[in-house]
């Protein structure tokens, strides 16, 4: 297999998933628009260059459907030679788009990619697209049981002991981090803002994030499943298949789960060759991506597996990593990886996470792997990780080694 490159990231700032959300007037066909525009102009690209564009969406309905990776690049300036595809692994989807292309790339199929994802929550809500058969129809349900994700994440913190404290504390910490990042410009390399028709910027940072959160601001919240979890069954369902815990405890709040935002993301991935061709330094080499199957009820379990993986794929072990960057789906998420990995916090998630800026669900693999990519060479770092986990049990992970 050839070596795959990463040649450049860029993405939108997050917009709050609201009607009053900096974003909300930017299709996601437009937010995808610029920033194609941007890799483009940033790298010289000739407009017939581009050989496969492969975007993660979760919600693919209406305006955000119909293989939006295909019309996007035209809108851009790029030829017709590049076919779009439009996938969903969940919130795993940027990161998947990125290993599809890799594999391509590492296969001789294709030379040079653009990959990543988009999603607008608040023009296209979680659900457009029907939900899909598990828990809508009880056909399916009944052989296999469906939790809704905020459930399985208070049973993740039942069944490892986390606290109502352990996951405020974790949540502090990703707003203090990305506040910090963002007064320092750390994110500045990769934010492309989004503009209107007119040219006005609509969005030039993230605005989810609370610089002014604190512990008791965040101790004031109620939990945010407790009663869904009642109500609906989904407690009694979680229990019977884990029966040693004899209640869920409803730990999580709005504070403690990521963020409902729009955005995307995209990376420029190519050969050596390529690269040759183009002129261009590549800015990490792709190691490794995983992804893998974990149980459904339970569900967000699956980055520690898939890293594990990755990291063998790699020939290497959690100890060769100089950073980590993982999804924060749920506070539960990332304390569960660092307890299974043995990973120090100050070597995860250093910026901040989807808890403080949010998560665009087909968007954040992207992301994150870019923001990863970028404090690595802000260090002069040599490894790292990113992974994410997915709804209805899965998991993904990548390792990036930073080129010289």
């Amino acid at each position: 297999m050839r070596e795959v490159f990463i040649y450049d990231h860029v993405r939108t700032p997050r917009g709050r998933g609201k009607p009053d959300g900096g974003l909300h007037e930017a299709t996601s066909v437009e937010m995808s628009r610029q920033l194609m525009v941007a890799l483009k102009d940033r790298n010289t690209l000739p407009a017939d260059s581009i050989d496969e564009v492969v975007m993660g969406t979760v919600s693919a309905a209406g305006e955000q459907g119909a293989t939006l990776p295909r019309i996007a690049p035209l809108l851009a300036g790029f030829t017709d030679r590049a076919p779009g595809l439009q996938i969903n692994r969940a919130c795993a989807s940027a990161l998947e788009a990125v290993s599809i292309v890799t594999a391509k790339i590492g296969c001789g199929m294709a030379d040079l990619a653009i990959a990543g994802g988009v999603e607008s929550m608040s023009r296209v809500p979680m659900g457009s697209d029907g939900g899909g058969p598990h828990g809508v129809d009880p056909a399916v349900s009944f052989h296999k049981p469906f939790v809704m994700q905020g459930v399985s994440a208070d049973l993740l913190a039942t069944l490892n002991g986390y606290s109502r404290t352990d996951l405020d504390a974790y949540a502090l910490a990703s707003h203090q981090r990305a506040a910090h990042a963002w007064a320092q410009g750390w994110f500045g390399r990769s934010i492309v803002p989004v503009v209107d028709v007119m040219g006005t910027v609509l969005l030039d940072r993230d605005e989810h994030f609370r610089p002014d959160a604190t512990m008791a601001s965040l101790g004031a919240l109620k939990p945010a499943f407790k009663e869904m979890g009642a109500s609906m069954g989904f407690d009694g369902v979680a229990i019977q298949r884990y029966p040693q815990v004899d209640r869920i405890e409803h730990v999580h709040t709005a504070a403690t789960s990521s963020g409902i935002v729009d955005g995307a993301g995209l990376m420029l991935i190519g050969s050596a060759d390529a690269g040759d061709r183009l002129g261009k330094r590549p800015r990490a080499r792709i190691r490794s991506f995983i992804s893998i199957g974990s149980e459904p009820i339970l569900m967000l379990d699956g980055p520690t597996p898939a890293c594990e993986r990755a990291l063998a794929v790699a020939g290497l072990t959690a100890g060769d990593i100089d950073l980590w960057e993982l999804n924060e789906a749920f506070a539960a998420v990332p304390l569960r990886l660092m307890d299974t990995m043995n990973i120090p916090h100050d070597r995860m998630n250093v910026n901040g996470g989807a808890i403080a800026m949010g998560h665009p669900l087909g968007a954040s693999g992207a992301m994150i792997a870019g923001t990863l990519l970028d404090e690595m060479e802000r260090r002069g770092l040599g490894l790292g990780l990113v992974s994410l986990c997915a709804a209805g049990g899965m998991g993904i992970a990548m390792v990036l080694e930073r080129v010289n």
